[in-house]
């Protein structure tokens, strides 16, 4: 039956909407408590500096890393001509998944952390974490040894290099082969200090640059050519942009310490892989640009493809100032302050999020051939993420730049903090936003399974762009 041939694909993709609707609603909580500290009367489990953790987590490993996987157990199969290598593994996998949600939850918000950025959920987690993403790379790659189509389209390209570094990049940055506290030697202790510092962010940047990205961009090469009936611009251009994310991203981990004691070559090496990646970013959006040539006018027919191409849009804006960023002057400016987190915001929920939500709804009315239960709440959903995220981070870089510039004016601290109460309310506002958007999501994609009208006269494109 059609229905069941991407159960897996369906599965992950249930879970990730399910878990942004969480990961957001922990975020909400928190961005309240940003302008109004005693807000929930200092419950400790509910305290900012548990909460973060959760929402950083929620939204990166189980809300995007599951859409992710979703996507990519529709799209490999799709271009191998074959089907998943194992959806019962898939799925056991994606259960497995959801139960470690639960207890990332549950241990921070009992205060068990390696309080370490993107990197906070205690070292059992981790460990299974690393098993599970070990066992979707051998299901995908598998499916992929196995296709009729020798000749390997861009999108699998991507998707094999992103699920094979990332389990690499998650044991590396997490040091999981070391659980206790020690020395500085990685094999006989935690590290601590500077050291931790710049192996924490190896693995901070090339979890975004070596998974999230390839993820991604792997999407947005398999949706746009498919939803606009159109080649992709230039095969050559998909290639460059492959090779040299892999030989620039791996190295830029050290700009995120540039006023800190480190070894200066570790400085130059990642201003200059930072001012690499135009490369990759400028052949990527060019390519996909270009293939929209004569294809813009269906931006209004077809609402994942609004998504992605949007996204493309903060893509370009990350990607434009990520090594301005780098530049030792500027970094001066912005370096601890809200700038950095509107950043973060602006290429996880700005550029990825927007990709994975395209990709949904392109892939549920496909393989369920539906029609969107209501197009009108998914229309409503892209302005409320889109118009909550520009609140999010023009907001908090705004903030950002008054905060380094009072500190470089030698102002302490606490004495800055009155300043930015305005700009955390505009926050908090975006972010009740995109909280409502995702829920709107969780409730479309229910009511369309359940609800949603057949289709089975219609090509995949078309029932793509009509449900939507």
């Amino acid at each position: 039956m059609y229905s069941e041939e991407y159960g897996a694909a369906r599965a992950w993709i249930y879970s990730a909407a399910t878990w942004l609707a969480i990961g957001t609603s922990f975020a909400m909580i928190a961005a309240i408590e940003m302008v109004f500290p005693d807000f929930l009367g200092g419950v400790s489990f509910l305290t900012f500096g548990r909460l973060r953790p959760i929402h950083v987590n929620g939204v990166t490993f189980f809300w995007l890393s599951m859409g992710y996987f979703g996507a990519f157990y529709y799209i490999v199969p799709k271009l191998c001509g074959r089907p998943v290598w194992s959806e019962n593994l898939a799925k056991i996998v994606m259960w497995a998944w959801n139960f470690l949600g639960v207890f990332m939850v549950i241990t921070l918000m009992a205060g068990l952390t390696q309080a370490r950025e993107y990197a906070e959920m205690i070292w059992p987690i981790d460990v299974f974490v690393a098993v599970l993403v070990s066992l979707n790379t051998f299901n995908l790659l598998m499916t992929i040894a196995r296709r009729r189509e020798k000749k390997i389209y861009v999108s699998l390209w991507y998707i094999t290099a992103a699920v094979v570094w990332l389990p690499i990049v998650y044991v590396i940055g997490n040091v999981i082969w070391s659980p206790l506290a020690g020395g500085s030697n990685p094999f006989s202790g935690s590290l601590t200090g500077i050291n931790d510092a710049t192996w924490n962010w190896f693995y901070g940047h090339n979890i975004l640059g070596l998974w999230f990205t390839p993820g991604g961009v792997a999407i947005v090469y398999y949706l746009v050519p498919v939803i606009t009936r159109t080649p992709i611009y230039s095969h050559i251009m998909s290639l460059i942009g492959f090779w040299t994310i892999g030989l620039f991203y791996s190295l830029v981990g050290q700009h995120h310490l540039l006023s800190t004691p480190t070894p200066g070559y570790l400085k130059t090496v990642a201003t200059i892989a930072s001012i690499g990646l135009f490369i990759p970013v400028l052949t990527f959006l060019t390519n996909i640009w270009m293939t929209m040539r004569g294809n813009w006018g269906r931006l209004y027919a077809s609402l994942p493809l609004k998504f992605v191409i949007v996204g493309t849009v903060f893509y370009f804006v990350t990607c434009i100032q990520g090594p301005f960023q780098a530049i030792q002057s500027f970094n001066r400016l912005i370096h601890f302050t809200n700038w950095i987190v509107g950043h973060a915001h602006l290429a996880l929920l700005g550029t990825m999020t927007t990709w994975v939500m395209g990709a949904i709804y392109y892939i549920i009315p496909v393989t369920l051939k539906r029609r969107i239960y209501s197009p009108g709440l998914a229309e409503i959903q892209f302005w409320l993420v889109t118009g909550g995220f520009l609140l999010i981070m023009i907001s908090l870089q705004i903030v950002g730049l008054i905060q380094g510039a009072m500190w470089l004016n030698g102002e302490t601290v606490y004495k800055t903090v009155p300043t930015l109460k305005p700009y955390f309310i505009v926050r908090a506002m975006g972010g009740a936003m995109v909280v409502i958007g995702g829920y709107i999501q969780l409730y479309n994609i229910y009511k369309t399974v359940r609800q949603g009208q057949r289709i089975e006269t219609l090509a995949p494109q078309t029932v793509a762009e009509v449900g939507s």
